[in-house]
């Protein structure tokens, strides 16, 4: 896993380590249990610490945001409404034209290898835009 630098002086990994303890209870462990999966399904991702203190997993683009909430710990997708999701993973943010959402509350379970997938996918996506050559101007 590749690393960002935060603002603060800190690591965005270890910035996203301090937003998980100060969780702590369900959220934490919540929180925690999606970064490793992350991981998991993407070794190259980086983490990022942006919009004065959103967790955000990126390659080559942002993959998802993790913010928590009192009642839910919510998965942001940016490019999500482009995403195939045959699991029903997304349960918010379902009538933007781009974002798409998990919504994760206490005592649900994400299915794991369906979540891998999902960012599999996003990260593919991802690559796609990165990869395409840019058009060239006609003269």
């Amino acid at each position: 896993m590749k690393k960002s630098e935060a603002n603060q002086g800190q690591p965005a990994s270890e910035l996203i380590s301090n937003r998980i303890a100060e969780l702590g209870g369900w959220r934490g462990e919540t929180l925690s249990k999606m970064r490793q999966l992350i991981q998991a399904a993407d070794p190259d991702v980086v983490e990022e610490w942006k919009w004065m203190g959103t967790p955000v997993w990126s390659h080559h683009g942002i993959i998802c945001t993790g913010e928590s909430y009192k009642d839910k710990i919510k998965l942001t997708f940016l490019k999500g409404a482009s995403l195939k999701d045959p699991a029903g993973l997304f349960n918010a943010s379902l009538d933007g034209n781009a974002r798409r959402a998990i919504d994760i509350h206490e005592g649900e379970e994400v299915d794991e290898s369906a979540f891998k997938a999902l960012i599999r996918a996003a990260v593919a996506l991802n690559s796609a835009g990165k990869a395409k050559p840019a058009k060239k101007a006609k003269s």
